[in-house]
């Protein structure tokens, strides 16, 4: 029984993540890292490919949840007719080996509490062989090895390769759960109190929290959407993953179900910016950093994404032994689109770095060098077809937003150099650039007829990332070109007062069968469009319904289902996030200058 995408909820330790259902099962988990194989895969499977449930016997979902105020700490509450409980679950900052902390504690009356525990390595394909030490239970399997101790010690048997457990709490008592893994050739790692970790936790997550600068409007969405960030922040490189899950799927029962534990170049100027206007300069510095590690190398061989410390090779592989999120199948990891030419991410690499300039970010002495080396690549390859921004798997096109794109990396680069007559590169050369991108985007983009920017030139077809075209200053919001775009976009790509990304039918330029949902980010940019274009009310009016989609516990997915009432795609998404912070910041914010971000 597959529970709603919007049930869970999040718990993270800045390397790996959690999600945790309504009903106090944890349904998903990496380790040790957001890209290692899960060993609780139900999400994607059933039960048997591994869960960790703990909550009142023949209870259901929860009566109540919450994260603890600017923490990723959450409380799950549960009222029986015996009493109630609260299950606090978390993941301590790590040491060394990453832990799962859950706390139960009896808040009225007596209530019995079991717990089922069912460990599947390799994406819930591998049974390990469970044993007892030292009064712990432990699972082994191949490189894996994880513990399992309570505080105090509660009665555990085993059955059918997984480990139960229950036990009775009254108002005041608690058991304290650990699961701690660890490659299973060395010792141990030492234990954690659960009860410090959690002490600990709250002070880190709360000092964090405390150095967000918003304080408009809906600052508790904004919050959450930051500290949902920073979970997906993989701490020892600084990359931020796109979402903490794989294949939950954009259409029920379909085949778009992608890996979305990477890190991708899109992002960046959008994060850059939230991250420093928000005031987390210590995170938008990793970020960039991690930028300029992964875009190393022959700007020809820039790639769309990358793993978490960097990799270039994600070979995709379908995991047939899991029937998907609600028999949307296949099941994939690793991501193909890792091979396409996407041309934008040399626009959003650039304008990245000129937003870290902007921001006064410690200067990086090769920044530059990379900069003037992505434009010598562009200065012929602008001309090419790519895949734009969407990742299609159909033929290669001329899309506009792409073209956009180069023309800001042109623009940034020669801003710089007029700020700075000191840095070494050729202006009249990245003049010339930037205006015959432009020209050629103007007159092969646009259709007089319409009054629109399309997809991609000679197409009659229409794409929500035009909506940035006057957030990155192509052009300005008040030309009638740029209205007209946004007016022809609002209108052709609605569906259900929401934004679908572009035109999906059977003629699609994606080349896949299907549809799928609204696509969050592309209503969050409308509504940057519309502000900029002078229809503010409009613009806070879709705020308030874009953030009223998020769950209880106020997480987005990357797409919502407007008909079905549901979220889409994988959970929660790093993208949605951010387009809600950026768009906060845009409507209620402190005045930026009119570049990107």
């Amino acid at each position: 029984m597959h529970h709603p995408i919007e049930d869970y909820a999040l718990i993270g330790d800045h390397q790996t993540a959690a999600l945790v259902g309504r009903n106090g099962s944890v349904d998903w988990l990496c380790l040790p890292r957001f890209d290692s194989p899960a060993c609780f895969a139900a999400l994607l499977g059933d039960d048997e490919n591994g869960h960790w449930r703990l909550a009142p016997v023949g209870a259901g979902d929860c009566t109540r949840r919450a994260y603890r105020p600017g923490s990723l700490v959450l409380d799950t509450e549960w009222e029986t007719d015996e009493g109630s409980v609260r299950v606090t679950d978390f993941m301590p900052q790590r040491d060394r080996a990453p832990d799962v902390v859950r706390i139960v504690e009896g808040l009225s009356g007596r209530v019995t509490v079991r717990g089922t525990l069912r460990l599947r390595f390799d994406y819930g394909s591998v049974v390990p062989w469970m044993r007892r030490a030292d009064g712990h239970r432990v699972a082994v399997a191949g490189p894996d090895s994880v513990w399992l101790r309570s505080e105090p010690a509660v009665r555990t048997w085993g059955e059918s390769f997984s480990t139960h457990s229950e036990f009775t709490v009254e108002q005041g008592e608690q058991v304290a759960f650990v699961l701690t893994w660890h490659p299973s050739h060395e010792d141990r790692p030492p234990l954690v109190d659960p009860h410090e970790a959690l002490r600990h936790s709250l002070e880190d997550w709360r000092a964090w929290s405390d150095r967000c600068r918003y304080e408009g409007p809906h600052r508790e969405a904004v919050l959450r959407s930051l500290l949902t960030l920073k979970a997906l922040t993989f701490a020892p490189t600084g990359g931020i993953v796109a979402a903490p899950t794989s294949s939950l799927p954009e259409e029920i029962g379909g085949v778009r179900n992608w890996d979305y534990r990477y890190c991708w170049l899109r992002d960046s100027t959008l994060t850059l910016g939230a991250l420093v206007s928000a005031g987390y300069l210590d995170e938008a510095e990793a970020w960039r950093d991690w930028l300029l590690r992964a875009a190393a190398g022959d700007p020809a061989d820039l790639q769309i994404m990358y793993g978490l410390a960097g990799e270039r090779r994600l070979p995709e592989h379908e995991l047939p032994w899991l029937s998907g999120y609600h028999g949307s199948r296949p099941v994939r990891t690793g991501n193909d689109a890792v091979q396409q030419l996407q041309l934008d991410v040399y626009g959003e690499v650039v304008d990245s770095l000129a937003l870290a300039r902007r921001s006064g970010l410690k200067a990086q002495p090769h920044a530059w060098r990379l900069q003037l080396a992505l434009l010598d690549f562009l200065e012929d390859a602008w001309r090419e077809p790519d895949e734009g921004l969407w990742e299609v798997r159909g033929p290669r096109r001329h899309f506009v937003h792409s073209k956009v794109m180069v023309w800001v990396a042109a623009d940034r680069t020669v801003r710089a150099l007029e700020d700075d007559p000191q840095l070494p590169g050729d202006l009249d050369r990245l003049r010339k650039l930037r205006d015959d991108v432009h020209r050629d985007v103007c007159e092969r983009g646009f259709d007089a007829e319409r009054g629109t920017f399309t997809q991609f030139y000679g197409s009659t077809e229409l794409d929500a990332s035009l909506l940035l075209i006057p957030r990155v200053g192509f052009l300005p919001p008040d030309d009638p070109r740029v209205v007209g775009t946004v007016d022809a976009v609002r209108t052709e790509l609605a569906h259900h007062g929401f934004l679908r990304r572009y035109s999906s039918d059977e003629t699609a330029v994606d080349g896949l069968p299907g549809r799928e949902g609204t696509f969050l980010v592309c209503s969050f940019w409308l509504a940057d469009a519309l502000h900029m274009t002078g229809r503010t009310k409009e613009a806070r009016e879709l705020f308030e319904r874009l953030v009223a989609l998020g769950n209880d516990v106020g997480l987005l997915a990357e797409e919502y289902d407007p008909v079905g009432k549901c979220q889409l795609g994988n959970f929660p998404q790093a993208f949605s996030h951010i387009g809600l912070v950026g768009t906060a910041l845009t409507l209620f914010g402190t005045a930026r200058d009119g570049e990107a971000g």
